[in-house]
């Protein structure tokens, strides 16, 4: 049992979600009282576009929305994993179009069948999360610094890989990864689903969740403690850059080719969905459910934006301010505690 300082989110889990205080109210861990303020603000959202915008409640748009979240939410599993390790990872966006670049010229290309690129894929986002975690904890380079730098190297790289030209078609089938459905539901939506159980669960009910948690709310109380923090922060990194490629992989099934330039900012949207879901910036705590409502809000506002036809800039600018109110209630929490 740990006996240092827990971040509030685990111990949101470990002792109860609820509990009375001395007069009998309900007292709520911040990060429960974050994912219930967002979960109001996402229905206050909803019904806002239901009676505002055309077409919105259609079924079509609902199961849309669902697709469009995925490949972000998913990357924001990870992401958050980071996050709450107290790290960044900038490079995610980037990663997923390496990957998706590496993915369509090993598989078009290179002759390769699909059975040898797609884990080759994973295998490059994999050595991607490695590197980072490898100067973070061998050279204390802030992940800040070299998951930027990777960024701008993976971004030239995909445009050397293409010759700055797209690469296609992929092989037959391979649009199977995006185009299949399980009733109505598509498969990347599925797979979003499942990511998210398996996320829920390594954070909240395994030893290496719990490490996670500690490592962000007190580094150097875990490392006392017995924590292997160099492992757990390679772990996070590895996974966070894993899910990159798994969405990487999944964007060139639904565009059936690769361009260097896809997934431009994809990594904003993500840190964007890990804080407006309550994990916090400082480390020791958040929750992939919250990450989940932040993905799945930002994804329902730009598309009720688009809906109601709001200029592309102004759609940025409602963003912006969105994501900054985010930020400043997280600000606020933390000097609360």
């Amino acid at each position: 049992m740990f006996w240092l300082r827990l971040p509030e989110g685990y111990q949101m889990t470990t002792t109860s979600i609820s509990s009375k205080g001395k007069s009998g109210s309900i007292r709520l861990s911040p990060i429960t009282r974050h994912i219930a303020l967002l979960f109001v603000a996402y229905v206050v959202l909803y019904l806002v576009f239901s009676v505002t915008a055309n077409n919105f409640l259609t079924s079509f748009n609902q199961f849309n929305i669902l697709r469009q979240t995925a490949m972000i939410a998913i990357i924001a599993v990870g992401m958050t994993y980071v996050v709450i390790c107290a790290e960044i990872d900038l490079s995610v966006g980037a990663l997923a179009a390496f990957c998706s670049v590496c993915l369509a010229y090993m598989a078009v290309r290179l002759g390769f069948p699909l059975w040898i690129a797609i884990p080759c894929t994973l295998l490059i986002g994999a050595c991607s999360g490695c590197l980072i975690a490898f100067m973070r904890v061998t050279f204390r380079i802030p992940s800040f610094i070299t998951s930027l730098a990777l960024l701008t190297a993976l971004r030239s790289g995909c445009f050397l890989i293409s010759g700055g030209f797209p690469i296609a078609p992929m092989p037959p089938g391979f649009t199977m990864l995006d185009g299949a459905t399980i009733g109505p539901v598509r498969l990347p939506t599925l797979i979003m689903i499942a990511v998210y159980v398996i996320g829920y669960i390594g954070l909240r009910h395994t030893t290496f969740g719990r490490s996670v948690y500690a490592v962000g709310g007190n580094e150097e109380a875990a490392r006392l403690s017995g924590i292997n923090v160099a492992r757990v922060k390679t772990a996070v990194f590895v996974t966070s850059a894993l899910l990159a490629a798994l969405a990487g992989i999944m964007l060139t099934s639904r565009l059936n080719s690769a361009t260097p330039t896809v997934a431009d900012g994809w990594e904003l949207d993500v840190i964007a969905a890990v804080i407006i879901g309550g994990t916090s910036l400082f480390g020791g705590r958040g929750s992939v459910v919250g990450t989940f409502l932040g993905a799945l809000f930002m994804t329902t506002l730009k598309n009720g934006m688009v809906l109601l036809g709001v200029a592309p800039y102004s759609q940025g600018l409602i963003s912006g301010v969105v994501i900054l109110v985010a930020v400043l209630a997280g600000a606020i929490e933390f000097r609360r505690r």
